[in-house]
């Protein structure tokens, strides 16, 4: 056997233990555009809050609920591009969807962020509001680096950087919403933009 023959082997060896441990079939265009839904659902959160009598949020009022409700059809609209797309891609390169390393990638995904979830819904029941965004972006952030073990590496990055600006945004309170556009809305479409030029683009 020629050494190319052995690199070639050695090769197609390492993609197929990637294929069994990772979940590669994680769409760019989904990142791309759950970040372009999120700065849409920001601009509209804000011009609903800046054309209110308060300028400000509080939990039991009408503007909440608008925004409460933004923030929920963002998210539907971002699940549902992500599974839409990451099947799509999925059958297109003849891999499974759901397997044991989705099971487990979800799993290690949804612990924090459901934790973070019930968490950050305790703190509003209290009227504590400033720090919402930082706990929103850190516990997104915590749970994109514990499953990213289970996907392509961007993953792990992208999570890093939420954790950072929920840092960030804990010590800059006042500056939360544009904390939260940066992390949910630019990051985003940057790690999209990534993940499709380096794994999609043929």
């Amino acid at each position: 056997m020629s050494s190319e023959d052995y690199l070639k082997d050695i090769s197609e060896i390492k993609n197929l233990m990637s294929k069994s441990s990772r979940f590669i079939s994680l769409s760019g265009l989904s990142g791309v555009l759950a970040g372009t839904y999120a700065i849409l659902g920001a601009v509209y959160a804000y011009w609903l809050v800046n054309k209110s009598e308060r300028g400000y949020l509080i939990l039991d009022g009408q503007i909440f609920r608008l925004v409460l409700l933004d923030m929920l059809i963002v998210l539907v609209l971002s699940i549902s591009t992500a599974v839409y797309l990451t099947t799509l891609k999925a059958k297109k390169n003849g891999e499974k969807i759901w397997d044991a390393t989705t099971k487990r990638l979800l799993t290690s995904f949804l612990i924090p962020l459901v934790a973070g979830g019930i968490y950050t819904l305790i703190i509003l029941k209290q009227q504590r509001y400033g720090q919402t965004g930082a706990l929103m972006l850190l516990f997104y952030g915590l749970a994109l680096v514990n499953a990213s073990k289970y996907t392509l590496g961007y993953v792990k990055y992208l999570g890093i950087t939420e954790i950072i600006l929920g840092l960030l945004c804990a010590v800059y309170p006042g500056y939360g919403f544009w904390f939260w556009v940066i992390g949910f809305g630019v990051m985003h479409i940057v790690y999209g933009i990534l993940m499709y030029f380096k794994y999609e683009k043929q």
